[in-house]
């Protein structure tokens, strides 16, 4: 059978920062592209996996990748995957950036890192001293332990004020011309469309995202809080194996895990709780992880109102099925009954019982999204919604809400799309039960396919 889904690959010259911890990778990763992106803090080792980004200047584009600080000592949790990840981002470069701190020096860590960089022959390495926020830093730079590493000289600039990066950009640009004219065409695609992971710490998040990527990339481990930034990656998707068929390009973002606010007891953690609720925010669908093998807890709850009040299409994933004692459909059809007491708010949302470790039913997922995602897109003709509001009204009368005057709806019309948002209008001094509106809820959503995603419904009064 061939596999529908794959990883895109980078169709622009790609840029990797490396180094050692705290010489400012991560704020020249966000003074390059822009955009506060990646966390910053003092903390060692606050950059785990792998960060992307692009970089646009003077009408060329690239990528840029962020990568872990190094220690080459047990000290810093994850440092042998940080290790593997900075290895990973240098083998894909087109151009290394060396980054060390241009007020503390060389350091043993650095020469370290630049053995192994002076064996790379056939990519430039650009040595930068970062921090040089001041001409005396610039001078500093003369010292010949710079020139030990055997790099060259060293640039000086300051990620913190901006100074020189332009000048780095520029030399960028010459290095990757060459680059460039070797790339291929990117692929053309049908649509695309982002998905965010989102869940308490340790449901599994980044095993499903790596599993949904078809590639290790983001860390996994049983320590809480081990994903602290979200992390974007492209897939391309065919649901039709046909030839001349476009695929989808689906974004899928990992996150970090998010708890109540009184567990979080670090900034380093509240700000990567704000990121993920940020992603949520941005996310065209959100996949919500579930422990399948664990009570169904407060947290669980909070996060699935978050949902409901973004107006987020949803899939729910129950994960870890490979680790539940039971699996017959009796003991689905349960746990999926219960799902739906916990989080009546969520009924629209269709249910997925998976497994991140093994892989169990991941491949599932992309059809459900691709119908979710063409739901939301769902623009339904005037006429269709008159008909619609006749026959609804004749099987079921409107109920009466507060007041005594029985409601008359006097008509129906789609006002938005993703999601779908409808206006009622009803007539004036006359009002609509809840539990009406959730039956023409229902009606809606079986009628015209409205898959994963919340309805809307607006009332206006009408004075005719």
């Amino acid at each position: 059978m061939t596999k529908q889904y794959t990883q895109t690959k980078p169709s622009l010259p790609t840029i990797a920062l490396v180094g050692r911890v705290n010489v400012g990778k991560s704020t020249l990763f966000n003074r390059l592209i822009e955009s506060q992106k990646a966390i910053i803090s003092d903390i060692p080792g606050t950059t785990r996996t792998n960060n992307e980004g692009h970089i646009i200047w003077r009408g060329e584009e690239f990528l840029l990748i962020d990568t872990g600080g190094l220690t080459f000592t047990d000290d810093i949790p994850f440092e042998k995957e940080i290790l593997e990840q900075s290895k990973a981002a240098m083998k894909q470069a087109d151009v290394i950036l060396f980054v060390t701190d241009a007020q503390s020096g060389v350091l043993p860590q650095e020469y370290e890192l630049a053995k192994q960089l002076r064996k790379i022959d056939h990519k430039p390495v650009l040595l930068i001293a970062n921090k040089a926020d001041s001409k005396k830093h610039e001078r500093d730079l003369s010292d010949q332990s710079w020139y030990k590493l055997g790099l060259g000289e060293p640039f000086a600039l300051s990620a913190t004020n901006g100074r020189n990066t332009g000048d780095l950009l520029d030399i960028i640009v010459d290095l990757t011309k060459q680059v460039r004219h070797d790339i291929e065409t990117p692929v053309a695609i049908h649509d695309s469309f982002a998905v965010a992971l989102i869940g308490k710490p340790n449901v599994g998040k980044s095993s499903l995202f790596n599993k949904l990527i078809g590639e290790e990339k983001v860390i996994v481990s049983d320590i809480e809080h081990t994903t602290r930034e979200p992390h974007d990656t492209d897939v391309l998707y065919q649901p039709d194996t046909k030839e001349g068929t476009l695929p989808y390009k689906i974004t899928f973002i990992d996150t970090a895990g998010i708890r109540r606010k009184a567990r979080v007891g670090t900034r380093l953690e509240r700000e990567s709780i704000h990121k993920s609720i940020d992603a949520v925010t941005k996310a065209d669908i959100v996949l919500f992880v579930v422990d399948g093998t664990a009570p169904i807890s407060t947290q669980d709850m909070q996060l699935g109102g978050l949902l409901e009040r973004h107006a987020k299409s949803v899939l729910v994933l129950l994960n870890k099925w490979d680790l539940s004692d039971e699996k017959e459909d009796t003991k689905r059809n349960e746990i999926i009954a219960m799902m739906r007491q916990y989080f009546p708010h969520l009924s629209f949302a269709p249910m997925l019982l998976v497994s991140g470790k093994t892989g169990y039913s991941v491949h599932k997922i992309f059809p459900e999204l691709i119908h979710a995602w063409q739901a939301r897109q769902i623009k339904i003709p005037v006429k269709a919604l008159e008909s619609f509001l006749k026959t609804a009204t004749s099987t079921h009368a409107p109920s009466r809400g507060k007041g005594t005057r029985h409601p008359k709806l006097m008509g129906i019309r789609q006002i938005g799309e993703t999601p779908p948002v409808f206006e009622l209008f009803v007539k004036y001094r006359t009002s609509v039960h809840r539990s009406y509106l959730n039956y023409l809820e229902n009606r809606l959503r079986e009628q015209f396919d409205f898959y994963g995603v919340p309805i809307i419904i607006k009332l206006t009064k009408m004075k005719r």
